[in-house]
């Protein structure tokens, strides 16, 4: 601990916005990083907790404690190693997580927790900008080949740590590029994707193989990674989502959002119309957007949608409106459940809570409402309000209301693996093994929806049970 006095004397500051004119106008990220300084002080607020709650409210259990030290003494070459001891990819959810660590931070008993999130993506950056990440090349090889399908936040930790571990891996993704959701997903306001482009060449001189534009289950069998390696991780993620049935759904307007979502992203990438958009160009420019789902996916149709020139935005939410502060009594250390406002909201956007959709309202396939209705919340039983009927205006529906779990045709129907309940893969933390053989299964795939931090840190379990599974001992760490 640096300064055992730090948090007394220093406030908590983080990272501030782009003004929302100026960020309107582009797809870049607009966070205006810390400087030095100030990192080194919102650093020695740190308390070195006797129990950090911190580590468990990080799915990938980062040392925080030690790294937010090591950034007050200026030694961030050693924070760097310190971060990277449990996450491959800290600029990733230095950008994109919610910080569920800073929720279980001591200092947030009083709504000011450390800026971990800043800290942690300070240090990576530094790293980069420095030079000091470098591919790490096994001390031999293995013999082994292991085949992981879908590259994804849990297929890149995975495949990057068995290539260390001395396995030859093959990594395989049905889009054109690499990166999953990370890559088509998630706007490049919030993550740019030269950050993946530059872990991709890392992993490369590491030894990892990639195949893009294949689909395992379409353009190759299963049978026949089952004959060419030794092991099978399947990462493929949740891609199946939450639809809509009501009257009106099958109209032109009503569009998924991750359509939506994808299409921007390879436009940004330079990809012409036609490619970007296979089943039709999706534009809200000069259109009343309606966003239906109250989440992060939600969210990023919101930001996208007034880049795009949106006459106006609207995001709807089935549940009821949240809190706008929890009760710490009850939540903390846990994450709590309250009002979160995202910087696409604060760009433009009318949000509104307890609304069951009834039907889109149109003439001629053209979508220009949607009906809706208010709904209270009874002892867990949602009723609708007599009389609450009302019609949104609308030109463009987003449907942005999660993922049921992941796409059954294809790979998983020919692996024959068993499914869980909830139609996920059936797969445990410990081995991560599924019912056939040599199959393995981590991620949103085996776990659900999930953040991107949790799916690096199945990503890394996964490869760790893949290497003992294959060696009878592992020096990767869990």
């Amino acid at each position: 601990m640096g300064k055992v006095t730090g948090f007394l004397e220093t406030d908590r500051k983080d990272r501030t916005y782009a003004d929302p004119k100026e960020r309107l106008t582009h797809y870049r990220e607009f966070v205006v990083p810390l400087p030095e300084p100030e990192l080194k002080a919102q650093a020695s607020r740190c308390m070195n907790c006797g129990i950090p709650y911190c580590h468990n409210g990080c799915p990938v259990n980062n040392i925080i404690p030690d790294w937010n030290n090591l950034v007050y003494e200026g030694d961030w070459k050693n924070a760097l190693e310190v971060l990277h001891s449990t996450n491959n990819f800290p600029e990733f959810t230095g950008r994109i997580c919610p910080a569920p660590c800073e929720a279980s931070c001591t200092l947030n008993i009083d709504d000011a927790p450390v800026t971990i999130k800043s800290i942690e993506c300070a240090i990576v950056d530094k790293g980069w900008e420095n030079g000091w990440i470098t591919p790490q090349l096994p001390k031999a090889k293995t013999g082994k080949s292991v085949a992981v399908v879908g590259s994804g936040p849990a297929g890149l930790a995975c495949a990057q740590q068995l290539a260390r571990a001395g396995h030859s891996v093959t990594l395989f993704e049905k889009n054109d590029r690499m990166g999953g959701l990370l890559r088509y997903g998630i706007p490049d306001f919030k993550m740019e994707k030269h950050l993946i482009n530059r872990r991709l060449v890392q992993m490369e001189a590491e030894g990892v193989e990639f195949r893009t534009s294949t689909e395992v289950g379409v353009n190759v069998s299963m049978e026949s990674l089952r004959a060419n390696f030794d092991a099978i991780v399947m990462a493929g993620g949740a891609e199946q989502p939450r639809t809509l049935d009501i009257p009106g759904y099958e109209m032109p307007g009503v569009r998924l959002a991750m359509e939506f979502l994808t299409q921007q992203n390879k436009r940004n990438a330079g990809d012409d119309e036609v490619r970007a958009a296979p089943r039709g160009s999706i534009t809200a420019t000069g259109k009343h957007v309606i966003v239906i789902g109250g989440g992060d996916t939600g969210s990023d149709c919101v930001g996208t949608s007034n880049r795009q020139g949106a006459a106006s935005v609207t995001q709807i939410e089935i549940m009821p409106k949240p809190p706008a502060k929890e009760d710490k009594a009850l939540s903390w250390p846990n994450w709590p459940l309250k009002l979160r406002t995202s910087s696409s909201h604060e760009e433009g956007c009318d949000r509104d809570w307890s609304i069951l959709t009834k039907r889109v309202v149109g003439t001629n396939g053209v979508v220009e409402g949607l009906e809706c209705v208010r709904v209270e919340w009874v002892n867990g039983q949602m009723q609708e309000i007599p009389g609450s009927t009302f019609t949104l205006k609308a030109d463009l529906i987003f449907l942005a209301m999660g993922f049921v779990g992941p796409r059954k045709t294809g790979m998983l129907d020919q692996s024959g693996v068993a499914l869980d309940a909830r139609g996920n893969v059936a797969a445990n933390v410990i081995d991560y093994a599924t019912n056939q053989p040599g199959i393995f299964s981590c991620g949103d795939m085996r776990r659900g929806q999930s953040l991107v931090v949790w799916a690096i840190r199945e990503g890394r379990q996964c490869a760790r049970a893949v290497d003992l599974h294959l060696m009878g001992t592992s020096d990767l760490p869990r």
